[in-house]
């Protein structure tokens, strides 16, 4: 699964710089969550960070993108590097 950020977001910055894998970024209005870099965190941390530090828990799961944890720890080697 990847997370996303629902529009209840306030724009705290607080998340982007948490992410280890970069996948928090401004969009138009409210942070994003680029799908193909978010991992929830899996091969860094325990828990999705940005969720932990998030003071309004606008962060989800998002809909489209259902990742078991096989899926999220292929995505963060491919994404580090990490065989």
């Amino acid at each position: 699964m990847a997370l996303k950020i629902t529009e209840e977001c306030i724009n705290c910055d607080v998340c982007e710089p948490q992410c280890p894998n970069e996948a928090i970024s401004m969009g138009d209005e409210y942070y994003v969550i680029d799908p193909d870099k978010c991992t929830e965190c899996v091969g860094h941390h325990d828990e999705p960070q940005c969720k932990v530090v998030c003071p309004v828990e606008c962060i989800e799961i998002h809909p489209q993108w259902q990742e078991g944890q096989d899926a999220l720890m292929a995505k963060y080697r491919r994404l580090t590097g990490h065989a």
